[in-house]
């Protein structure tokens, strides 16, 4: 079975999964943080087992990606496809922040639904379809 995923924000002041400071100015965490609109905030996901991680724009390119040796063993179109999955993950989670950041700040509901952001459901959803597509085995040979 496929390694579950974990999607999270990237903080600004604190150290990353790469070991890097994001810091931004002077400012405190808080006050950078409150400073950048969901829209542009990077975001983060990797897989459960933590063995990949990227770094993406809220439009899930990658700007950051940190892969274990483990992984490396993987066929190359294997590793690219979870690669890929994680942005869009990402991304994702990113849309769900910049539409919870509108409706906080009184946008209205219609006019939010109307810009296609996506909700937790269509994330839940998307995590469910990944994980029955890698239950399915690549090849039904096996070794002898």
């Amino acid at each position: 079975m496929r390694d579950q995923m974990s999607v999270q924000q990237n903080n600004f002041g604190q150290q990353n999964d790469f070991g890097q400071r994001n810091d931004f100015g002077s400012t405190s965490d808080h006050e950078s943080q409150a400073q950048v609109p969901a829209a542009f905030r990077m975001s983060s996901a990797r897989s459960r087992s933590g063995a990949i991680t990227v770094v993406t724009t809220p439009q899930g390119l990658p700007t950051r990606v940190r892969i274990d040796r483990s992984q490396l063993e993987k066929r190359p179109d294997v590793l690219a496809d979870e690669i890929l999955r994680l942005c869009r993950q990402s991304a994702m989670a990113a849309g769900i922040r910049w539409r919870d950041e509108l409706l906080e700040a009184g946008a209205s509901r219609d006019v939010v639904d109307a810009m296609g952001l996506p909700t937790t459901d269509d994330l839940s959803r998307a995590e469910q379809l990944d994980d029955e597509r890698d239950d399915v085995p690549a090849s039904w040979l096996r070794r002898v």
